[in-house]
C-alpha cells in the first residue's frame, strides 16, 4: 500500500536540503526544477521550483523519482 500525504512543505523547511539543477538547464531560468536528496532525514528526494526557492515542495519516495525520471527520458512505462 503506498501511504499517501497531503502535507507539502515549503522547500526552506527541509533541513538539510542541498538544491542542484541540472546541467542541461541552460540560461532559461523559467522551466527549471531542482532537487535535493533528503533520504537521510524524510527518506525521500526534493523537488522544487527553481523560481519559489522558498515555495512548495514535493517530497517522492526514491523509487517514485526513478520512475518520473526514466519516464522523461524514455517515454511512459507501460
Amino acid at each position: 500500500m503506498i501511504k499517501r500525504d497531503t502535507h507539502v512543505p515549503d522547500a526552506s523547511t527541509i533541513l538539510g536540503a542541498k538544491w542542484t539543477k541540472s546541467r542541461r538547464s541552460g540560461s532559461n531560468e523559467s522551466q527549471c526544477v531542482e532537487v535535493a536528496d533528503v533520504r537521510a532525514s524524510h527518506h525521500s528526494i526534493a523537488v522544487r521550483d527553481s523560481k519559489r526557492s522558498d515555495g512548495p515542495a514535493l517530497l517522492l519516495a526514491p523509487a517514485v523519482f526513478t520512475a518520473l525520471i526514466t519516464s522523461l527520458k524514455h517515454g511512459p512505462i507501460a
